[in-house]
């Protein structure tokens, strides 16, 4: 059973039953469902399929799709020595086809394209001279490499440039969605459990499938990531190999994100990571925002060359924490319980879970049908101005003159609400307001899992919004 993707499914739908031939991207993040996605949809309906190998020679990827021509009824034929005659022989095989909607799916197109071949002419011809004139196709391809799909496929600039008919950005479950998925498999857990499943394992469906019924979460974390054999022991290393063909400068942006809170700006990311200053450097930023590892915000009232960039990637925050140095403890996580190392994560991994929920946060408040825009600020102290210095990570900007200011804090209870947090918000208000002279009515919100424990200090809240309603 496909859980979530029903937009996805219905664009792919809405390509099948078009009276012209279509030709759609999809790509995303390893282990997000792209090819499960796909398949689901089309079950049964494709007219031919193929996956790319991993680190295939082109001897290699043209046998296996050799193979796959076969499987799929092609016979009597001389087998291929280059993309070109591979693609010549795919043609034959759709001229034999039954009449109807021929779906052609494409699986890990990036690793088809080995050092010198002649794939993405072989495509564009087949494509652009071919497919594109008859009424009956939709060509689907698929690849993880997202830096490849982005500069080979979606934002090419030769002959395949503005060829799409639609792409999809496959991204991670929702907490609902995560939810409906345990769900689906017959696993108990409550939301506080999923919440805190989230903030680990992010939406990735793969990394969810591990989760075993009759352990607790903590036991489960452990076997998936502490254990003498770990489930999921290489994933970081294998993550990126997969991504990018060369994945090194991408790790050094996400490692310098993980180590800083607060996120940093191009040009502390450059003197961060020793990237020479060029498109390359600016490439590899919009590759890692595409997959959702990071996010690129500009702070409220700043030009967009200001812009900041924060790490997202749950897992990606979770390995840098807990196991760029993994402890020797195949318990470590159940021993962990309410450390001082895991709480101060907690706080961090709960805000980055708010702002991947950001639709849920505007539904809560009422205000999902209002224009509105979502930033981060910061300022420093200034005495003269009375500025003491704040951080904010949430800050949505309605069309109708109100800021909502959201704190996130985690709590594994009801929060409560101190002298010292009432302070804090007090200035982060009177900073905002001073710093950027806005006219704006400024709205404290406060995001935490169960609610604020009622005191005097309360009553300054403009709105709480619990974990109950991030899963709306």
């Amino acid at each position: 059973m496909l859980i979530g993707r029903k937009k996805e499914q219905e664009m792919l739908r809405e390509a099948y039953q078009a009276d012209e031939s279509r030709f759609a991207a999809v790509y995303g993040r390893r282990r997000v469902g792209k090819t499960c996605l796909i398949r689901e949809t089309f079950k049964g309906q494709f007219a031919f399929s193929h996956t790319g190998y991993y680190n295939g020679s082109i001897g290699e990827e043209l046998f296996a799709f050799s193979a796959s021509l076969r499987e799929y009824g092609l016979q009597d034929y001389k087998e291929p020595k280059c993309w070109m005659e591979a693609f010549e022989l795919l043609k034959d095989l759709i001229r034999n086809a039954p009449d109807g909607k021929k779906v052609i799916f494409f699986d890990e197109l990036s690793w088809m394209d080995t050092r010198g071949s002649d794939l993405i002419m072989a495509l564009e011809g087949f494509w652009n001279g071919w497919a594109s004139a008859r009424k009956d196709i939709l060509l689907i391809v698929c690849g993880s490499v997202t830096s490849w799909m982005l500069s080979k496929i979606v934002h090419n600039k030769g002959g395949l440039y503005n060829r799409l008919s639609f792409r999809i950005n496959l991204q991670q479950f929702t907490l609902r969605e995560c939810e409906e998925y345990i769900r689906s498999r017959n696993i108990k857990m409550s939301r506080h459990q999923i919440l805190e499943c989230y903030m680990i394992l992010g939406g990735v469906p793969y990394y969810w499938s591990f989760l075993k019924k009759g352990l607790s979460l903590p036991q489960n974390i452990d076997q998936m990531f502490f254990s003498h054999e770990a489930l999921l022991d290489r994933e970081f290393d294998y993550l990126f190999a997969s991504l990018f063909k060369r994945p090194e400068p991408y790790v050094r942006v996400v490692s310098a994100l993980g180590h800083k809170k607060a996120g940093m700006t191009r040009e502390e990311l450059l003197k961060e990571t020793g990237a020479a200053d060029s498109g390359n450097f600016t490439t590899r930023l919009d590759e890692l925002e595409s997959c959702g590892f990071i996010r690129k915000y500009s702070e409220y009232g700043k030009k967009q060359r200001n812009s900041v960039y924060q790490l997202m990637d749950n897992f990606t925050l979770f390995y840098f924490k807990f196991l760029e140095k993994k402890p020797t403890d195949e318990h470590f996580w159940s021993n962990q319980i309410n450390t001082s190392a895991v709480n101060a994560w907690c706080g961090l991994a709960f805000e980055r879970v708010c702002l991947q929920h950001t639709a849920q946060i505007k539904q809560a408040l009422g205000i999902a049908g209002v224009l509105s825009s979502e930033f981060s600020w910061r300022c420093k102290a200034d005495n003269e101005r009375g500025i003491r210095g704040s951080q904010i990570d949430l800050m949505i900007v309605r069309r109708d003159q109100v800021i909502d200011l959201c704190e996130m804090k985690y709590s594994a209870n009801k929060f409560r609400v101190t002298a010292k947090v009432d302070d804090d918000l007090r200035r982060k208000v009177s900073d905002l307001i001073t710093a950027t002279g806005t006219r704006y009515a400024v709205h404290p919100v406060l995001v935490t899992p169960y609610g604020a424990a009622q005191n005097s200090y309360t009553g300054n809240l403009q709105a709480v919004i619990t974990a109950e309603e991030l899963f709306g």
